[in-house]
């Protein structure tokens, strides 16, 4: 973590509990996303609030860090392309283990998972990773307006919500040569016959 990210508003100071089991603190803060959080689709938007609750534990190993993270993403549906609103509501639970720990988890070979663990730096916690991670596995993959949301007809983009009973005369092609002799006539019944 660079010395002028120390004082960011995703960083959580654990001076107070490193090195003391069981002591506990609470953080409670609103910071806003420095770039969307999510995916192409819907996302926390940059700028937008964020709300952090985070109870930071001391243990053994490192701090704890388990808490909420409360925003609203927005999107596009993916069936009529209206904005979509997602209330987010995220539990998230990390372990920010202490630099010597996680030195001597490498150094015995401790499974890859301890390869991602995140760290403490100069006792500092960012949690802006953590909180990404949490909030895009939580959104939805395809969201859509409402569940019954039936989209735009694929024939000319027509929103069907607005009009349920849209349909297109759709001739199957198989039978497109003997629409084309029959509608293309000009003449009578009689002559159509012989």
């Amino acid at each position: 973590m660079a010395h002028q990210e120390i004082e960011g508003p995703w960083v959580l100071d654990t001076r107070e509990l490193v090195r003391r089991p069981g002591t506990m603190r609470t953080v409670t803060r609103i910071v806003e996303a420095p770039e969307p959080i999510g995916t192409d689709v819907v996302a926390i938007q940059a700028g937008h609030p964020v709300e952090l609750e985070v109870r930071m534990e001391s243990v053994v190993e490192g701090v704890l860090a388990t808490g909420t993270v409360q925003a609203v993403a927005t999107g596009v549906c993916v069936r009529c392309l209206d904005e979509v609103r997602v209330d987010v509501d995220v539990t998230l639970q990390e372990l920010f283990a202490y630099p010597d720990r996680a030195t001597h988890h490498h150094q015995v070979g401790a499974d890859d998972e301890q390869d991602t663990q995140h760290q403490l730096d100069q006792d500092l916690m960012d949690t802006e990773e953590v909180v990404r991670d949490a909030v895009v596995t939580t959104l939805p993959f395809q969201p859509v307006c409402r569940d019954d949301c039936p989209g735009l007809c694929s024939e000319c983009g027509t929103r069907l919500a607005d009009d349920p009973n849209h349909q297109h005369d759709v001739i199957d092609p198989r039978w497109s040569a003997l629409a084309e002799h029959v509608y293309a006539g000009d003449g009578t019944d009689d002559e159509k016959r012989n």
